[in-house]
């Protein structure tokens, strides 16, 4: 069902302090929409939010959607939220953010990065190097970009580049233009129930492509490799190492500062050519692959390679991607989102990589009890090029299921599976007293996850 959605509907967002469901809410503020929204807690989100006079109420009640026309949820809102039930009980028409998205898009030209890990990355690599174009593009992200300070921005033209999430299938809804599949893992299970599902929703959405538009597949990724063989429609790039590539990265070299690369781009009925020294200021050969799937949509739609380059090598990176946060006794400490096994490992190779000479300590924290679940196993052996993991309490995200072992035997795991130290510790106070007993000397902290070890991570100068 198409909705028209006149400028009198008052649209409440039910969870709107999560990173999509602000961004989602920022743009339609931004085009005459009347917003507002509620979440059960404050965070730098509904900061945002507030500064652009979005009214926002701490907690969910019936109440708060008395003048309501409209609900958009996120994934993270269960059916027995009390404003969600308010709305059925009266009739209001309730849409998924991912629906919502889809309406909202529908009528401009869209670049939708789509897959498991560096969504966020690729999307703000391509949004900067539209806007040096002088695109203009409205831009809706997954995480703040420092260029701008923000989530999502509204542009004045009809080109668009955003983040799409998987985690619940709407990602097929929003119309791509062009789109970008970085990878496809074994993630949101929870909702996908078997790989053969997850994998029929990525044809479904690069089907969607149309013919004036184009796909752009890591051709390094398994899966990916495995879905490419059942397009019956080749309207699709390949990027990444593998020498078949379209777009093949060549000639690798990486500082702790800076990735160098070239592409050597290589279409159907055209001259083979070569973009050399391609310098982003990002760690780790996943990096060097968004970094590319960025050069692919940018090259393939005309903007000129100068343009490319330059933006690339002034990109100011995401908030929560391995961002240093503070120095102790000479040590860096690092925070970064890496909340799944494969993130985690191309992390740490990206850092083992450039940090020949410092040992690297983990502060892990675990992100939802399904996953951990889900994925036990391959978590504990994501560490093996790391000196010491200092283990938190699982961040459950509202989960209320049982975890069916026993947390210090997944502990006992890590160190046998990683080869590596394992600590345990309770609370951020356990964690102040660790660093001030062991952190010193040649080493490199990096706290990892999705959940409250960003805030941790930051707060930890305090207490120290």
């Amino acid at each position: 069902m198409k909705i028209e959605l006149a400028k009198k509907e008052n649209i409440h967002f039910v969870g709107i302090g999560g990173i999509g469901m602000s961004g989602l809410a920022l743009i339609m503020k931004g085009m005459g929409f009347k917003i507002q929204g509620s979440d059960i807690s404050k965070n730098k989100n509904i900061d945002r939010l507030k500064k652009n006079k979005i009214k926002i109420f701490t907690g969910h009640s019936k109440k708060n959607i008395d003048s309501a026309t409209i609900l958009v949820i996120s994934s993270a809102i269960k059916k027995n939220n009390s404003e969600v039930q308010h709305a059925k009980t009266n009739n209001l028409p309730i849409y998924k953010r991912g629906d919502m998205l889809a309406h909202i898009v529908s009528l401009t030209q869209n670049v939708v990065v789509a897959g498991s890990h560096g969504k966020t990355t690729t999307t703000s690599l391509i949004s900067g190097i539209f806007s040096k174009a002088k695109l203009d593009p409205t831009i809706i992200n997954g995480g703040v970009i420092n260029s701008i300070q923000n989530s999502a921005r509204l542009g004045k033209s009809k080109w668009c580049v955003l983040e799409s999430d998987e985690s619940d299938g709407s990602f097929t809804k929003v119309p791509p233009t062009y789109s970008v599949v970085t990878n496809i893992d074994r993630e949101h299970m929870d909702y996908y129930k078997s790989m053969e599902k997850l994998k029929n929703h990525f044809i479904e959405f690069i089907n969607k492509v149309p013919s004036f538009g184009k796909s752009f597949i890591c051709k390094d990724d398994k899966v990916n490799n495995q879905i490419i063989k059942k397009i019956k429609t080749k309207n699709f790039f390949t990027y990444g190492t593998d020498k078949d590539s379209n777009f093949v990265i060549k000639n690798i070299r990486q500082s702790k500062n800076i990735s160098i690369f070239d592409v050597i781009i290589s279409l159907p009925g055209k001259k083979k050519i070569t973009l050399k020294n391609i310098n982003v200021p990002l760690l780790g050969l996943h990096n060097i692959r968004n970094a590319t799937a960025a050069v692919a949509v940018a090259f393939t739609i005309g903007i000129s390679n100068k343009i490319i380059k330059n933006s690339l090598i002034k990109f100011q990176g995401v908030q929560r991607r391995f961002n240093k946060i503070f120095n102790y006794r000479g040590v860096s400490f690092f925070d970064d989102y890496a909340h799944h096994p494969t993130e985690i490992k191309e992390l740490i190779n990206g850092v083992h990589k450039v940090y020949q000479k410092e040992k690297i300590y983990c502060i892990f924290q675990p992100h939802r009890i399904s996953r951990l679940k889900d994925l036990r196993k391959e978590f504990s052996s994501s560490f093996s090029k790391t000196e010491a993991v200092i283990l938190c309490p699982i961040y459950k995200a509202g989960e209320k299921i049982k975890l069916g072992f026993d947390y210090l035997n997944f502990a006992k795991e890590i160190c046998a599976n990683s080869k590596v130290k394992v600590y345990m510790i309770k609370d951020q106070y356990e964690l102040s007293k660790f660093i001030k007993q062991n952190i010193y000397g040649d080493k490199i902290v990096i706290g990892m996850g999705a959940g409250s070890i960003s805030n941790w991570m930051k707060e930890l100068p305090k207490l120290l």
